[in-house]
């Protein structure tokens, strides 16, 4: 193993391998492929998943009546907004791939941001995906199963191959990847305006007894301070993955313009969805119809589809197919965004060759779930964990504050003001508060959970000498893992220029007529250093790999 230092290739590399090749070094990087229309496609994919069809009544059971219930779902969609905003300025002025856990960790420091990132390998995106591909394979095989639940061993291999064959698009290609989310983004809006243009014929015959004013804000349970509050919290998860478009910031065209425009598009169009699929509902159904079903937009299709209602499981089973796709897409990158900051294994900060896809990072995202699945407490987790998500929404908004605080001058493409993130910060601190005082053992528990990440870190990341057999392990296990997986590090485009001495022994190295790989000790720390650098060369048919010193390393 040879400890290669930074330098650029010596070749611009061959045609086969053009698309791969970054035009300002001749390195392998990931590409620019996520146009506008696919932003907004992972935006409005990752929001919309099953719970629209599925279950809103959490809304409506918490607060108490037609009218409020409507009233949170807008209130809601503007603080979402408000949040994604606060976020687009962060996104343009941090432009890097990883999401709030890039923004912490640069903003508050490293062990701010590996809890952030601890928390979403160790549970978040393992239980959530495996959640929805899930739900994914109940509604396909439920008509299979009229008068009983499917089996659960079915479900489980059902979702299984929803992932791998997932895991497989998205480690083939990212276009593959952004193409089947626009197409069952597309599918599950066309669903949902089915559902609002039925609403809609609804209305227009008369039936919109619980809309009136009258009926609408009639309780069929007592007002409560704190059920209101739940019902807020219930809104806010059901608006989870707005901020999803973050963790990719790298891949997008132009991010400084796309990222702002596809938030101002998608939140909007989310939220019309969410309210309007809600009027929709209740012109169908009393407020009592709607809190008996597990399926609404189910129970809706059957009221007034007839022979027809097979659409809505339809829909439900491509909205949680695309669902899984998206979740996979973006919890790869976040995974691959803490490995090149050395809070993760070094082998997941590295992209394929010639498809310039993040792998290990996709492979290891797959198989964590995986997992999840063949467990029974994944709803548990998710219950306990799912306040500490919403923790780090109003840690990283808190962090822009800081931000403007500490860095003035700092230049900032997007600069909004101040008051916004204020606002989303209160609204974020009254929720909560609130998630404490009714559930401190539940809230409790996810904080045992994340501080589980700090003998981690310091174990991981912030111990430097780590015994030399374990160091030789690790470095065994990333040159495997880098052979079997075509994969190097994504190159630097203000890399150092070949030069003397070592560097230029290691450049007539790369010129051997044998391909080698040479993989640097994942040991090897230099804290000064914010992004590893492997170079990919091409030289006739032989491929060589380089690296460079490392960020303070998970291994």
């Amino acid at each position: 193993m040879t400890d290669g230092p930074r330098q650029r290739s010596s070749t611009a590399g061959s045609a086969k391998d053009g698309a791969a090749v970054k035009e300002s070094g001749g390195g392998v990087a990931l590409k620019k492929e996520i146009g506008l229309v696919s932003a907004c496609g992972i935006i409005v994919g990752n929001i919309i998943g099953s719970g629209i069809f599925v279950s809103p009544k959490g809304v409506m059971e918490n607060a108490s009546s037609v009218g409020v219930a409507l009233i949170v779902w807008i209130i809601t969609g503007i603080i979402t907004a408000i949040g994604a905003l606060c976020y687009a300025e962060l996104g343009v002025t941090i432009p890097k791939s990883g999401g709030d856990y890039s923004y912490v960790k640069d903003i508050f420091g490293g062990l701010a941001g590996f809890l952030r990132l601890w928390i979403a390998v160790l549970v978040i995106y393992p239980t959530n995906q495996a959640v929805i591909a899930l739900t994914f394979s109940n509604y396909v095989l439920q008509p299979l199963f009229p008068t009983c639940f499917p089996p659960e061993n079915g479900l489980r291999l059902l979702a299984a191959v929803c992932l791998l064959l997932l895991t497989w698009v998205n480690c083939s290609s990212v276009r593959w990847a952004t193409r089947v989310q626009d197409m069952f983004t597309a599918g599950k809006l066309l669903a949902l305006a089915l559902i609002i243009i039925m609403g809609v014929v609804q209305v227009c015959k008369g039936e919109y007894y619980w809309l009136e004013p009258a009926n609408a804000f009639e309780p069929f349970q007592d007002y409560d301070v704190g059920l209101i509050a739940l019902a807020f919290l219930q809104g806010s998860f059901a608006y989870g993955g707005w901020n999803f478009l973050n963790y990719v910031t790298e891949e997008l065209v132009d991010p400084y313009v796309n990222l702002p425009r596809a938030i101002f598009i998608s939140i909007p169009v989310v939220t019309f969805v969410y309210v309007f699929a809600n009027i929709a509902y209740v012109t169908a159904m009393s407020p009592q119809e709607l809190l008996a079903s597990n399926a609404v937009a189910v129970t809706f299709g059957e009221k007034l589809l007839g022979v027809m209602a097979w659409i809505m499981p339809i829909s439900v089973a491509l909205s949680t197919f695309g669902g899984v796709n998206g979740s996979l897409f973006t919890s790869s990158r976040l995974f691959f965004a803490g490995a090149r900051e050395g809070h993760l294994p070094s082998l997941l900060a590295m992209i394929h060759v010639t498809r310039c896809t993040p792998i290990p990072a996709l492979l290891f995202t797959c198989l964590s779930t995986l997992l999840m699945l063949c467990t029974s407490d994944m709803y548990t987790l998710i219950n306990y964990v799912g306040f500490i998500n919403y923790l780090f929404y109003g840690v990283t908004v808190a962090g822009q504050i800081v931000l403007r605080i500490k860095q003035p001058d700092m230049h900032r493409p997007i600069k909004i003001s101040l008051i916004w993130p204020v606002i989303y910060l209160l609204f974020w601190a009254f929720l909560l508060i609130f998630s404490l005082y009714s559930e401190p053992v539940v809230c409790g528990i996810g904080l045992a959970i994340m501080l589980t990440g700090v003998p981690v870190y310091f174990l991981g990341v912030y111990w430097d000498n780590k015994p030399q057999c374990f160091d030789v392990i690790v470095d065994k296990m990333t040159y495997v893992g880098q052979r079997f997986c075509m994969v190097v590090y994504p190159a630097e485009s203000d890399s150092s220029s070949s030069g003397s001495g070592e560097e230029g022994e290691e450049m007539k190295e790369a010129r051997a007529p044998l391909a080698t790989f040479h993989i640097s000790p994942a040991h090897q720390i230099n804290k000064h250093m914010q992004t590893p650098t492997w170079v990919h060369t091409h030289t006739h048919a032989n491929t060589h790999l380089y690296t460079s010193p490392h960020t303070s390393s998970f291994i």
